[in-house]
């Protein structure tokens, strides 16, 4: 079984092809093992980090998308209040 273009691998291909799936899901890929067809495990890349400043610009976004919006007239006590009736 070839496991150079399939998305699906059975779990003895990954098992002996281990590392050159490790550097598919490295580039981005994600790779689901199977066993006798049927799915049980996937390999899928770790999420990266974020720095701080792309931190810091996810919170200007979200600044920015709330400008304009208001609570109309209601105070984030009394809401907070009724909530916990």
């Amino acid at each position: 079984m070839s496991i150079e273009h399939s998305n699906t691998v059975g779990a003895y291909d990954a098992k002996t092809h281990f590392s050159e799936l490790l550097e598919r899901v490295e580039s981005g890929e994600e790779v689901t093992i199977t066993r006798h067809g049927t799915p049980v495990a996937r390999l899928v890349p770790v999420k990266k980090k974020h720095t701080p400043a792309e931190r810091r610009a996810a919170i200007e976004r979200i600044i920015k998308l709330s400008e304009g919006l208001s609570l109309g007239g209601l105070k984030i006590p009394d809401l907070i209040d009724e909530g916990r009736r």
